[in-house]
């Protein structure tokens, strides 16, 4: 079958307004292009509800991906798609500038080479500015390329819809949404001409967009950072975490007097030769291993992470009228559990430092290897989580009550329930706004994030905390020796 190029247009735009230029204008396309015998490929008109639910459904269906029981099959199909435009037009001025919406669900982005083909009709062109993550003054300077890169890394870490074209990247078709902003003399002739354009370039291919990177950091409309550049810091966090969770694990099988031993024996007087082949004199003795009691340590891990399912079903079922005051309850419950499981676990159990050592080891490897695999799907996710995670990294048992409680304090003020609260105010939306596209984005897109912040990095803050609060100045003072 011939490919096939997609033109979306949906009836309410990306800010919930009504998209009337945009369809009228896509209207218009469609009636233009029919006139020229040019084409090679296919192009379909998509006006969809919104710019959601409506794609999706489209998109799965067309690929047989869809759920029969709520949306029906496509009577009518083309070859593969080539690629799709998409346009949010809802403004009824003239536009300075046209803003390129590029985030896809789950980080995933179109490949950069129509990203740059945009860029070039529109600004070579058409005299048109362009502009990406909503900096519409893009002055090339220090701040605003860190300000765009940042932009980008916080939504591609939330991983949710930015626009109808979101919903064509998980089956590897490159699309954008285009978003005239700003007053100028631009106006809708100058907007179909730049998706003329476009629609010419993508005809001209002979096969998918690949040359180019599909992994990238955009700091300015053309200036991007490779994935061989930014990785490896991602890497690095992960091998934090990693490196610890080694160090505990040969610490918990070492005796705890053993740091002071070598010291020790340097000073005795050897002991009188019994064969011809004894040891030289002040050779420190051969290290002794204990055996690691895993059973304690691997019931506290198992337990925190099986306990992760509840806010993962909680805030993906419940009501969206209910989800603030489930993330709130939440907060109150994640914030007291640490303090009943540290109060049970010496009433029900024997605990020793090793027990302290191959908990906090486990759960380390456990964060690791997980932001090892995710940095290479989503950097961004898993940069931002190392971050914030890496703090568990270098809490152990503290001394006194007062540097407890501190450290206890610190671990709070980073929660992932409380994280929450600050990224919906750097994303520009409300907790209730926030938390619904995340449970649509759940049930709908099948975006992992809200699996990587309740199943990967609560139950390992989770593990610190408990840990924090059930040791004790005696295991705070092992700790302190084997590190020196």
């Amino acid at each position: 079958a011939t490919e096939a190029i997609v033109l979306v247009a949906a009836w309410s735009s990306v800010n919930e307004t009504f998209n009337g230029n945009g369809v009228a204008l896509a209207i218009t396309l469609a009636r233009y292009f029919k006139r020229w015998s040019l084409w090679s490929k296919d192009i379909i008109i998509l006006i969809p509800p919104d710019s959601r639910t409506g794609t999706q459904a489209w998109v799965d269906a067309y690929h047989d991906a869809h759920d029969s029981n709520n949306v029906a099959s496509l009577p009518l199909k083309s070859g593969a798609l080539q690629g799709a435009i998409a346009i949010d037009y809802a403004m009824d001025q003239r536009f300075d500038g046209i803003h390129i919406i590029y985030d896809g669900t789950n980080g995933q982005l179109p490949n950069l080479d129509l990203i740059n083909s945009i860029v070039n009709i529109g600004g070579g062109q058409m005299g048109m500015q362009t502009a990406i993550q909503g900096m519409q003054h893009h002055n090339d300077s220090y701040r605003d390329r860190l300000m765009t890169m940042l932009r980008g890394m916080l939504k591609q870490g939330l991983g949710i819809c930015a626009g109808p074209h979101s919903s064509f990247i998980p089956y590897h078709v490159d699309a954008v949404t285009l978003q005239p902003y700003g007053e100028g003399w631009h106006d809708e002739m100058a907007m179909g001409r730049v998706i003329e354009g476009t629609f010419r370039s993508l005809n001209n291919l002979l096969e998918h967009l690949h040359q180019s990177f599909f992994f990238y950091l955009l700091m300015q409309r053309d200036r991007f950072v490779s994935i061989g550049t930014y990785l490896p810091s991602a890497m690095l966090l992960a091998a934090n975490f990693t490196i610890m969770a080694i160090f505990l694990w040969v610490k918990s099988g070492q005796p705890a007097a053993q740091v002071q031993m070598p010291v020790v024996a340097a000073f005795e007087k050897p002991a009188p030769a019994k064969s011809t082949f004894s040891k030289a004199p002040g050779t420190p003795p051969a290290i002794n291993s204990t055996e690691r009691d895993l059973s304690l340590p691997l019931g506290i891990v198992a337990g925190c992470h099986a306990a992760s399912v509840i806010p993962l079903f909680v805030l993906s079922n419940v009501p969206a009228t209910f989800l603030p005051s489930s993330l709130a309850m939440f907060c109150i419950f994640s914030a007291v559990l640490p303090f009943i499981i540290s109060y049970l676990l010496p009433v029900c159990f024997t605990q020793r430092t090793q027990h302290f050592q191959l908990t906090k080891s486990l759960s380390l490897l456990v964060l690791g290897m997980a932001l090892a695999t995710l940095a290479t799907l989503n950097f961004s996710l898993a940069f931002l989580v190392g971050m914030l995670a890496s703090p568990l990294t270098f809490i152990t048992p503290c001394k006194n009550s007062i540097s407890k409680y501190s450290v206890v304090a610190l671990l709070n003020a980073v929660a992932p329930p409380v994280v929450v609260y600050p990224t919906t105010h750097l994303a520009g939306s409300s907790v209730a706004e926030f938390l619904q596209q995340a449970s649509f984005g759940w049930n709908v897109w099948a975006v992992y994030t809200p699996v990587v912040i309740w199943c990967i990095w609560w139950p390992a803050w989770l593990v610190a905390m408990t840990n924090i609060l059930s040791g004790t100045s005696d295991d705070a003072e092992i700790f302190t020796t084997e590190k020196k």
